[in-house]
């Protein structure tokens, strides 16, 4: 029996085709596929906001959202070439967990580059809802509202429902109550 293969349409192919970026590495090319590098994050990235309490603002909460993939030290090449695949952050070490962590905090970065590349390519686990709130969180910053104690009453509201089972430094409670929205 003849086996016959069906060609697809350029066009078809141009929607599905996945993005690479062929990284020099010492023994020979790392190819970075975009479907990896969202596999990755899904299982060691993280989408985050974190506050900090600053009286010197008229707000009194200074608002820094933050995408971060943490790796162990053997893997410090692949932080490096996943750098240079978005084409931003930076990369530190942590002596808190003995990890580097790659970390893009630019808000102009996470907004031009970093969110939309995960609208294009999604996790398909939980993250996928933190990239959602984390992206309206972003918009909102970028748009400088999160100087506007109303707005920011609503961003802390959204970054408390993302990343659940992670470390805070302040509770709800207490970043609320700076602006006197809460009483503890």
């Amino acid at each position: 029996m003849k086996r016959t293969t069906r060609r697809l349409s350029p066009r078809y192919m141009r929607k599905w085709e996945p993005m690479e970026l062929i990284i020099p590495n010492f023994g020979g090319d790392m190819l970075l596929n975009a479907y990896y590098v969202t596999g990755l994050v899904e299982g060691e990235g993280s989408f985050s906001v974190s506050f900090n309490i600053r009286r010197m603002l008229n707000v009194g909460i200074e608002t820094s959202p933050s995408f971060s993939i943490s790796l162990n030290q053997r893997d410090l090449e692949l932080l490096k070439s996943i750098k240079e695949f978005f084409g931003c952050g930076g990369i530190k070490f942590s002596r808190v967990d003995r990890t580097y962590k790659y970390e893009v905090r630019a808000v102009k970065d996470l907004f031009k580059k970093i969110i939309p590349y995960f609208r294009n390519f999604p996790q398909k686990g939980s993250k996928q809802k933190d990239l959602e709130l984390f992206a309206k969180i972003c918009e909102m910053v970028n748009a400088n509202l999160h100087l506007d104690p109303s707005y920011l009453r609503e961003i802390i509201e959204m970054a408390y429902k993302m990343n659940p089972s992670g470390k805070r430094r302040y509770r709800k409670e207490e970043l609320l109550r700076v602006f006197g929205e809460v009483k503890v």
